[in-house]
């Protein structure tokens, strides 16, 4: 990987680790390992999760019910935990949404006020 796309990673907020999983698990059923495969592509490489930040965030929400993993044999014949949604995790999920477009409006009209009013 070229030095400058490792240079303009951005550390995930905290909190927004959880939304991003639910939001991949809602796509359907996944491994640790592609979970954070699926966010690091899907955010143009932006985002990277370790192991040490993705498997206790996963605990924390199965410990909340947001979502429930068993055990599966992989394709490669090896043992994986898949993990999926449930519905209190698609409820939550959508509440998240919603207190992240909230987020993104109340940035936009910091970041990018009306031609009215004055910038610094």
């Amino acid at each position: 990987m070229p030095r400058e796309r490792y240079q303009n990673r951005i550390e995930i907020l905290q909190g927004t680790l959880d939304l991003l999983i639910l939001q991949i698990l809602r796509w359907g059923p996944q491994h640790g390992y592609g979970i954070s495969q699926a966010i690091r592509s899907h955010s143009g490489e932006a985002f990277q999760v370790d192991t040490g930040s993705l498997y206790p965030a996963l605990h924390r929400l199965e410990k909340q019910k947001w979502i429930a993993s068993e055990w599966k044999v992989s394709g490669n014949k090896q043992r994986v935990k898949a993990y999926r949604l449930t519905v209190l995790g698609r409820k939550q999920l959508a509440s998240e949404r919603s207190r992240w477009k909230q987020l993104m409006t109340a940035m936009a009209g910091i970041l990018n006020p009306s031609a009215g009013e004055s910038e610094a």
